[in-house]
């Protein structure tokens, strides 16, 4: 069966979120993705992660508010959200997320992702949200 299109890459991901200025600030400050458009009327904020967008929806805005209640410690909307980083220091990762009070769940290992195998650190967003750090390919 030949489709009439092939998915290049992935262009952007949504997460529901309890206070969007403070997600707003944990993705800007820490992990270095900007606002690239504010849709207040919606609750929805758009960031910039390298060739992709994290959007970001308050759960109490008009769009957040479909999902019914906000994630918690007995579940997840979404498992987690890998952002491929170059370079991949992980002393330097680790100092810089100790700046914000952020420990990393363990060491880095080695996971396989879009580019191959590569080291990953990760850690958590401050809705619970799993975010994989990942490095090229070894």
């Amino acid at each position: 069966m030949t489709r009439p299109f092939d998915i290049q890459r992935i262009d952007h991901l949504v997460l529901r979120v309890r206070e969007l200025e403070r997600s707003i600030a944990f993705y800007g400050d820490v992990l270095g993705c900007p606002v690239e458009r504010r849709r207040d009327h919606l609750g929805l904020v758009h960031l910039r992660a390298g060739a992709s967008m994290i959007d970001l929806v308050g759960v109490d805005g008009r769009l957040g508010a479909r999902g019914g209640a906000p994630a918690g410690s007995e579940g997840r909307n979404v498992d987690h959200v890998c952002l491929r980083v170059e370079p991949f220091d992980e002393a330097a990762l680790v100092a810089h997320l100790a700046r914000f009070g952020i420990a990393p769940t363990g060491p880095a290992e080695v996971n396989f992702g879009a580019e191959g195998d590569g080291l990953s650190l990760y850690l958590h967003d401050p809705d619970g949200n799993t975010i994989e750090l990942k490095g090229s390919s070894a």
